[in-house]
């Protein structure tokens, strides 16, 4: 890891209160985040302390209504949170951008005294939560689900699993997608989970090529009782609310993408400036110096591009377009601009002495999550040119 301070972002914030609030963010990342990344992630260990730290400082609900624990912000300045959180360590970024989509149901659709029953503690108590969508035969096509919770009187029992949840074995609550009804989109509800109910069991969590410190493992519903009352919108509608909270959700993984390219840039750039060949810093060479022109182009471009989405949805209008655009091209753009560091210093970016391999690793998996890139696609192109028509 450079020593070097990382390249100052001009950013246009709306308010006295966000420029304050962006500060308070750079100064937690690099004292209590940066430094710990690449030994905690080489470990597999998960920050909870950060976590509560940051729920301490108001940082995990942002972008949700005060009344109820939040931050009052609008996405335009949530997710720069996001991204100076992930460009000290992804797992912290999209941790927390992952909490907030866990929220977005109850949220948007939860009724007040649902709301006033469980978001303080869930944006503000210092608890974790969980989204739960996925499952191990129901990835981009969600709609094929088979979780399925059957009405019992006034509970609800789940039976099923869960797979690639993030903090999945120790979130304390969980927004879990199950099938009530028939087949399709139509018949899928929305629940408020505890992260201890009896029945509900984890896995042990995957072993991946990066984020090592963020656990992410198969959610196993043996059974598990819920309440009626932790049931989020109306039966069937869940999901409805699930597209919603994505729409969202792929803003953030946007934000985490330009965060995790940002701080491959800053290593790369200091690295150019110290090493030096044939007597001159290899910044001073030509086909170096337009590498570093290119990455740092498409590190702008991105933040524009989640910038004007999160724009749209604080103006309440459409923009499941743009969060699609912002997705495809920020993760495409983190995977490029890690790559290029990685070449940039040359065999020593291919060692663990420096950060930039596993920045490249974390790189990879943001074009997967929250839906494949491929599907950024199709979700782009039917804006375009309406419905696939083939039969």
């Amino acid at each position: 890891m450079t020593d070097r301070a990382p390249q100052p972002v001009d950013r246009q914030l709306p308010t006295e209160e966000s420029r304050e609030l962006l500060a308070l963010v750079r100064e937690i990342a690099q004292r209590e985040i940066r430094p710990r990344a690449a030994e905690e992630e080489e470990s597999g260990r998960f920050p909870r302390e950060v976590f509560t730290l940051l729920s301490g400082a108001g940082l995990l609900g942002l972008p949700y209504d005060g009344a109820h624990g939040g931050g009052d912000q609008p996405y335009e300045v949530y997710l720069q949170v996001l991204e100076e959180l992930a460009a000290a360590r992804l797992t912290v970024g999209l941790g927390v951008s992952v909490h907030s989509l866990a929220c977005h149901g109850l949220a948007g659709y939860g009724t007040k005294e649902q709301q006033a029953a469980h978001l303080p503690a869930m944006l503000g108590g210092g608890l974790l939560g969980a989204y739960c969508l996925s499952e191990p035969a129901a990835g981009s096509d969600a709609a094929s689900l088979t979780t399925r919770a059957v009405r019992d009187g006034d509970d609800w029992i789940i039976t099923g699993t869960k797979a690639w949840i993030t903090h999945g074995g120790i979130a304390d609550f969980c927004t879990v997608l199950a099938r009530t009804g028939a087949q399709g989109p139509k018949g899928i509800t929305a629940f408020l989970v505890p992260g201890d109910a009896p029945g509900l069991t984890a896995a042990v969590p995957e072993k991946k090529m990066g984020m090592k410190g963020s656990p992410t493992a198969q959610l196993h519903f043996d059974g598990v009782r819920v309440p009626d009352t932790r049931r989020i919108g109306e039966e069937g509608q869940g999901f409805t609310i699930a597209l919603a909270a994505l729409d969202a959700g792929r803003l953030g993984i946007a934000a985490c993408a330009v965060g995790v390219a940002r701080a491959a840039l800053d290593e790369a750039l200091a690295y150019a400036l110290d090493r030096r060949q044939f007597g001159h810093p290899i910044a001073d060479f030509q086909g170096l110096r337009f590498m570093l022109a290119d990455m740092a182009t498409r590190i702008e471009a991105g933040r524009a591009l989640y910038l004007a989405a999160a724009r749209l949805r604080d103006a309440g209008k459409p923009f499941s377009r743009q969060a699609a655009m912002a997705k495809l091209f920020c993760t495409d753009a983190a995977m490029a601009v890690t790559t290029d560091a990685v070449q940039v210093l040359g065999g020593y970016g291919y060692t663990a002495d420096f950060p930039v391999e596993r920045l490249m690793r974390e790189a990879k998996v943001l074009q997967i999550v929250e839906g494949t890139n491929q599907i950024q696609r199709m979700v782009i192109a039917r804006h375009l040119a309406g419905p696939e028509t083939r039969g």
